[in-house]
C-alpha cells in the first residue's frame, strides 16, 4: 500500500507521460517561450516581446492538433530548425527528481511501462539520446503514431487499440490536467496528477486529481 491507500496489486500497466511527469518540462518552458522567441526577434528583427506574443499565438492557433507538438511544422512555419535547436540545447534536458527511482521500482515490481506523449517523435529522439529514457520502459509511443494528442476523447480508444491494456488495471500519470480528464473519461482506473512538472517552478496541485511532487511517492508514500 502507498499513498492514499492506492495498491500496486491491482495495476498491471503504467502509463506515463514524458514531458512535465518523467523528464523536466523547464526545457520545453525555456525553448519555447524564451529561446525560439529570441531566434525568431533575431531573424525578424523584432522586441523580444512582440516576437514572443507572434509565437504564442501561433502556438495556441494549432493548440489541441497534432501540428501543436509537431517539430516539422514549427520549423516550416518560423523558418528555424527546431529539431537542430533541441539538439543545440540538450544539455538542459534531464529527469525530474525521483523519476529514475521511480522506473527502477517498476522494473522491480514487474509492471508493463509504455511513455504516451504528445511530443513529436524527433524531440522524442532528442530527449531519449540525451537520457537514456527509452532503455527503462517497454515502449514509447507519440501522439502521431495515435493519431490524436492526449486531451482529445478520440486518443484513449485509440492509444488501448494499439497498445492493448485494461484500463481498469491501468495507472495514469500527468501533468496536464486536459489530458487526465480524457483518460477519466474513458475509464483509466488509476489517475495521478503530476504537481512538480518543472524544476523551476513550484509545485502546482489539481484540485481535481490526486497529485504527486515526485513519482517516487507512488512505491515510497509521502
Amino acid at each position: 500500500m502507498t499513498i492514499d491507500g492506492f495498491s500496486w496489486e491491482g495495476i498491471d500497466d503504467v502509463l506515463l507521460d514524458m514531458d512535465g511527469t518523467l523528464l523536466d518540462r523547464h526545457f520545453d518552458n525555456f525553448f519555447f517561450e524564451e529561446e525560439l522567441p529570441r531566434r525568431y526577434a533575431a531573424i525578424h528583427r523584432l522586441a523580444f516581446e512582440d516576437a514572443r506574443d507572434r509565437l504564442m499565438m501561433m502556438y495556441r492557433s494549432v493548440e489541441g492538433e497534432l501540428a501543436w507538438t509537431d517539430l516539422h511544422y514549427w520549423t516550416e512555419r518560423v523558418g528555424i530548425d527546431v529539431v537542430a535547436l533541441h539538439k543545440e540545447l540538450d544539455h538542459m534536458i534531464g529527469f525530474l527528481p525521483g523519476a529514475e527511482e521511480f522506473l527502477h521500482e517498476l522494473r522491480r515490481l514487474g509492471k508493463r511501462v509504455t511513455i504516451v506523449t504528445n511530443a513529436h517523435e524527433a524531440g522524442v529522439a532528442v530527449k531519449t539520446a540525451k537520457t537514456g529514457l527509452d532503455r527503462y520502459v517497454d515502449r514509447i509511443v507519440d501522439a502521431f503514431e495515435v493519431g490524436y494528442l492526449k486531451m482529445r476523447e478520440e486518443y484513449w480508444p485509440a492509444c488501448r487499440r494499439l497498445i492493448g491494456f485494461d484500463p481498469e488495471r491501468s495507472l495514469y500519470v500527468d501533468d496536464d490536467e486536459h489530458c487526465l480528464s480524457a483518460a477519466r473519461q474513458f475509464g483509466i482506473g488509476q489517475i495521478f496528477h503530476s504537481a512538480k512538472s518543472s524544476s523551476q517552478l513550484p509545485p502546482a496541485p489539481s484540485a481535481s486529481f490526486a497529485s504527486v511532487e515526485r513519482l517516487s511517492h507512488l512505491v515510497h508514500g509521502r
